[in-house]
């Protein structure tokens, strides 16, 4: 007689918050309790529709810059790092700052100044227009110039070929990031690399067990906005690693029947912006759609956690003296 083939899921472990992502929305209601709303933050905290949803639900306001912030009012960073005359704006318009960028930004945006003192040229590998290459190309503009992948190679010059570096946007791809690093160096013999590897250790966490679980998997779904770049690199990722298809979702609701029919196996991670709730909606819905058995999918632990910013945490204790 024949047998139904057995539907699963593999859920991919690490997923979801990094701990960047958990201390800068820590930040956001810590605020809240301690300063009362309105809480205002330039540009979404972390790029996710309902993390941003639920912080504005508790009365934080997001904002595109400074100038709209009540003169004095607390404005908070978000994670992605922002350009150093935004601290100067904030100190003009005598606003509270307080900066949760991530900490692995923060190392980046100090080897880039770093780098520029010693009058390096650096090329950052990143994608233009994303909130965290405007915000390390702010450290050093003269001395940095933006490779955008492997095509935008060829367009890059230099002033002295023994005397240039390449640093990194966090959440890019690794094997895009080193075949651009791999280009430059066909070009640049004598490009420097960075102290250490500036792709965040949860991107390269996450796509290293996206690689793992990919080739097993008929369909792959990430949840994650699509406006955050390491969620998007994801389905990238478990494309080029083996899946029938991938695709990006913010919610359950999103998910389309018509992606699973003739599928076994669905693979299902989520980006280092997503809270974990979205992930169980997730796989109540696959569970509806005859996906019920689970098998989670391991391939390191995560232990780091950040502490909060120097700012906030000097409030906090004063409030409680």
């Amino acid at each position: 007689m024949f047998e139904t083939p057995r539907k699963r899921v593999l859920l991919a472990k690490p997923r979801g918050y990094c701990a960047g992502v958990d201390r800068a929305v820590q930040t956001v209601e810590e605020a809240l309790k301690l300063y009362g709303a309105p809480i205002y933050v330039r540009k979404e905290i972390v790029h996710n529709k309902h993390v941003v949803s639920t912080l504005q639900a508790k009365g934080a306001i997001f904002v595109e810059e400074n100038f709209e912030v009540p003169e004095g009012a607390t404005v908070i960073f978000s994670a992605h790092g922002v350009a150093p005359e935004v601290h100067d704006q904030a100190r003009e318009r005598n606003l509270k700052a307080i900066d949760a960028t991530c900490p692995l930004v923060t190392k980046v945006h100090h080897e880039a100044r770093r780098f520029a003192a010693e009058d390096y040229d650096i090329l950052l590998i990143g994608h233009e227009g994303h909130e965290e290459v405007i915000g390390t190309s702010g450290e050093a503009p003269r001395h940095i110039q933006l490779v955008d992948g492997p095509d935008g190679v060829d367009k890059v010059t230099v002033r002295d070929p023994e005397k240039v570096v390449w640093l990194s946007q966090t959440t890019l791809s690794v094997d895009e990031t080193m075949e651009t690093v791999a280009r430059l160096k066909e070009k640049l013999p004598l490009l420097q690399s960075p102290p250490s590897d500036d792709i965040c250790y949860a991107t390269q966490n996450r796509q290293q067990v996206m690689k793992q679980i990919a080739p097993d998997c008929d369909v792959v779904l990430v949840v994650g906005s699509r406006n955050s770049s390491n969620s998007v690199r994801m389905v990238e990722v478990a494309v080029q690693a083996g899946a029938r298809q991938g695709h990006l979702i913010d919610f359950a609701h999103e998910i389309d029947p018509a992606w699973l029919e003739g599928a076994t196996t669905v693979g299902l991670s989520s980006g280092a912006s997503v809270p974990e709730e979205l992930v169980i909606e997730v796989l109540a819905r696959l569970a509806e759609l005859g996906f019920a058995d689970v098998e989670e999918v391991l391939t390191v632990q995560e232990r780091l956690t950040f502490s909060l910013p120097q700012e906030l945490k000097r409030d906090m204790k004063a409030a409680t003296a």
